[in-house]
């Protein structure tokens, strides 16, 4: 039996404020597009750019909040930390014409540069996936037993 990964990291900054909806049945969805660019010098020498655009889904899938998290804190030129996986699908637009999407499935999101974006030192702030809104705390009181002094540790 063959194994398959489908797997995609992306660094780059939001091009443009978060679309947020809700489904019928209540499901909240995020979508944002994200530009990832690179650089090099041409045979003469002269400095060549090209920028990549990238549409990104991210739902409230298994209690994760992600959409939750991306309505509150992302924001057009954040630059962020994305991974996923790549989908395909296809649909039927309003003239019949049927249309064909490339969209990267978010599974966890990193907030990073300074400003909003970070900590403001130009630290990465929190990972995003599985985190509940307002509900995360940035030390180890989740973990009491963590801050025993008594262990077993050498050092």
């Amino acid at each position: 039996m063959s194994r398959s990964v489908n797997k995609v990291t992306l660094v780059g900054n939001v091009g443009a404020d978060p679309e947020i909806r809700s489904t019928s049945g209540g499901n909240k969805v995020a979508q944002f597009s994200l530009a990832t660019s690179r650089q090099w010098n041409s045979a003469s020498g002269e400095k060549q750019e090209k920028t990549e655009w990238h549409k990104c889904v991210a739902w409230n899938a298994k209690g994760s909040g992600l959409a939750d998290i991306i309505e509150r804190y992302v924001k057009k030129g954040d630059k962020l930390f994305v991974e996923g996986r790549v989908e395909y699908r296809q649909y039927e637009d309003k003239d019949k014409q049927t249309r064909y999407v490339t969209e990267i499935n978010v599974r966890e999101i990193v907030l990073l540069g300074g400003g909003r974006g970070g900590d403001g030192e130009g630290r990465p702030a929190r990972t995003a996936a599985g985190a509940k809104p307002g509900g995360a705390s940035d030390g180890f009181e989740e973990f009491p037993a963590a801050m025993d002094g008594d262990d077993d540790l050498p050092f």
